[in-house]
């Protein structure tokens, strides 16, 4: 017996025309159905989409030829299992697509986890298809899938720059500061100093308030400000935006002194991008699963799982102090969300929760 599976999907030639689709799915043995129970939407899920075809994200659930599914991260619940290893009733988190419901195939399952190796997603990264069995809500059940993910990000980018020693720099300087992603590098950029870098947030003069009130940014300037910067000193940038124009203002005032250019998200989806041949060190794209992955080989999975897990508590604490949780149920609420944070027009201080029921 089939099942009828609402989906939101997305022009990937256009990313505001989007739309719900209904279409069938049915469930083979070995596998299982998840109902999705809330998943976060945040600045890196529009990320997810502008580096769609350069990291493949498209492909964990894919869509009809010239249309989209934009990952999430969320909880959902087994309503169907024909699978032995797993039972109805149970509750997982790990990456979903935004749809009522999605077909899996659990295998190499554990206690407390299993991968996701359903046709397509078999040969994908296995840190996207790796999901956490869980048996009830959770300490900072909301903020998990909200900030979670991005703090994984930003632990891995923080962990790679202490490993080389942050390139020699002296400063850090964090482009678009108020990014959930930035937050969580600079948070533990914060906890390394005085020894680590000077952490400097580069932000709009909307948010510039904001960011300086969290402290963990030794200084805040905005984006017209970036000549007032120290450019004697070893630098490293971190771009979350992908604004062609701040990275080239930023490589071109400090030169040479610029020993490491790293972008992480594109969540300025219009803005150009940056021009080739800038001064100093040639930007990059950072790529989590590989550091992941190296430190998972030195620490084990345990040791790794554990170090990111008391590391997230901590900060877990340290935001609620200062993100406010905003819940949103149905497929317009779902919808006119997207369209905010495609537009840019999302509140920094916020975190949003989406459901279908």
């Amino acid at each position: 017996m089939s099942t009828q599976i609402r989906e939101f999907i997305v022009n990937r030639a256009n990313y505001a025309d989007s739309k719900w689709i209904a279409r069938e799915a049915e469930v083979e043995n070995g596998q299982v159905l998840a109902e999705i129970e809330k998943f976060a939407f945040t600045a890196n899920n529009i990320t997810y989409a502008v580096a769609g075809d350069m990291l493949n994200y498209w492909a964990f659930f894919p869509a009809d030829e010239g249309w989209g599914k934009i990952p999430v991260w969320g909880f959902a619940k087994i309503v169907k299992s024909k699978c032995p290893d797993i039972k109805e009733g149970e509750r997982i988190y790990g990456y979903l697509p935004m749809a009522t419901s999605f077909v899996m195939q659990p295998e190499k399952v554990t206690g407390g986890s299993f991968l996701d190796l359903y046709k397509q997603r078999r040969e994908l990264h296995p840190v996207y298809n790796s999901y956490s069995r869980v048996s009830a809500e959770r300490p900072h059940d909301d903020l998990e899938p909200i900030l979670r993910p991005l703090y994984t990000t930003s632990f891995l980018i923080d962990d790679w720059l202490a490993d080389n020693d942050f390139f020699g720099a002296k400063q850090a300087v964090l482009i678009s500061a108020s990014s959930k992603t930035g937050l969580g590098l600079a948070y533990g950029l914060h906890q390394r100093r005085p020894e680590g870098p000077e952490v400097i947030g580069l932000t709009s003069a909307g948010n510039k308030k904001f960011v300086e009130g969290l402290g963990y940014y030794d200084k805040t300037v905005v984006y017209g400000d970036v000549a007032a910067l120290d450019a004697s000193l070893p630098t490293l940038a971190v771009d979350f935006a992908g604004d062609g124009d701040v990275i080239a203002a930023v490589h071109r005032h400090f030169g040479d002194k610029l020993v490491e250019s790293t972008t992480v998200g594109l969540s300025h989806k219009d803005a150009p991008r940056p021009p080739s041949n800038l001064p100093g060190a040639k930007p990059s794209f950072f790529f989590a699963p590989d550091q992941m992955k190296k430190r998972s080989d030195e620490w084990g999975r345990d040791g790794f799982d554990k170090k990111l897990g008391e590391s997230w508590n901590e900060f877990a604490k340290a935001s609620a102090r200062w993100i406010k949780v905003e819940h949103g149920k149905g497929e317009d609420a779902i919808a006119r969300v997207y369209s905010d944070m495609l537009a840019g027009k999302i509140n920094p201080a916020e975190g949003h929760i989406l459901s279908l029921k």
